[in-house]
């Protein structure tokens, strides 16, 4: 089911003394089983771009069409929005409330109107899907680690098997460890079920090991919206926006202006591994001793 986002523009505080412009014409689409990365300086439109593709707000002008059909339409049905195109909030704490995290995750499939047992059998798989401990099924969701509360956020959303699922800074506050396994869930969900992820981040290295497709906001407008590897070609451009690129092409990059024949096309740790490897090969010390 595609997502298209047509001519979009969104004022908050419109036609008011605090009006502030958030978004300008932006268009994209959303294909079936895409894995896109929205990236952006603080500010620059993205929580409100999706808050928007979920239908919490409505644009300004312009049209966002899932199924061919206008989500802002009367007749729209929000509620069928909401559990075909899931939102993640960046703090977890936004959307858990239930006594327990299995009541919690039963609260989307309940919205749908299922019956008891449809409910419950999602919200087990929901749980299983993301890898909570079945200890935790029955404890208050406040009680849990933050990588536990982002897993619980995810299974509340996946139990209304959305066709898309959107993540908004799913990793911010993480350790290392618990940045690693949240991304790697979510990979897993994509890889699996082939459902089309939206990660907003601002880690450049999170978009470029796992997008496919990487969108750049700035100042409320799309820049790019690219392969990873175009996109990242543009450094002077991502530098002016606050932005940068991966470490590892700026490892390469330090390499070249050294003199060294690098092809600074890698974006990946594994890939620039890979560069700088080939390039010793070629020099004729790979086989010393």
């Amino acid at each position: 089911m595609s997502l298209i986002v047509n001519h979009v523009n969104y004022i908050y505080g419109e036609k008011t003394a605090m009006e502030v412009r958030a978004l300008s014409d932006v268009s994209f689409k959303i294909e079936d089983g895409e894995f896109i990365g929205v990236i952006g300086h603080t500010g620059c439109g993205k929580s409100t771009l999706m808050q928007l593709l979920n239908g919490i707000l409505k644009p300004s002008s312009g049209e966002i069409y899932y199924n061919g059909q206008d989500i802002s339409d009367e007749d729209f049905d929000k509620k069928l929005l909401r559990s075909k195109v899931g939102l993640v909030f960046q703090y977890p704490e936004h959307q858990l409330f239930e006594v327990d995290v299995f009541t919690d995750v039963c609260f989307g499939p309940k919205n749908m109107g299922l019956d008891d047992n449809e409910i419950q059998l999602r919200a087990y798989d929901a749980l299983k899907a993301v890898g909570l401990r079945d200890e935790c099924f029955y404890v208050s969701p406040f009680d849990l680690s933050g990588g536990e509360k982002r897993r619980v956020a995810i299974a509340g959303v996946l139990a209304m098997k959305p066709d898309i699922l959107i993540l908004d800074e799913p990793t911010a506050g993480l350790d290392p460890k618990g940045r690693e396994e949240i991304l790697g869930l979510i990979k897993k969900l994509h890889d699996e079920s082939n459902i089309s992820i939206v990660l907003v981040s601002h880690s450049m290295e999170d978009v470029a090991e796992y997008a496919d497709r990487i969108i750049v906001i700035d100042d409320g407008r799309i820049v790019f919206d690219d392969t990873p590897q175009n996109v990242f070609e543009n450094y002077e451009m991502l530098n002016e926006m606050g932005l940068s690129v991966p470490a590892a092409k700026r490892v390469l990059y330090k390499l070249l202006e050294k003199g060294i024949p690098v092809r600074a096309k890698a974006i990946t740790v594994a890939d620039a591994v890979d560069e700088i490897y080939r390039v010793y090969q070629n020099s004729g010390l790979g086989g010393a001793r």
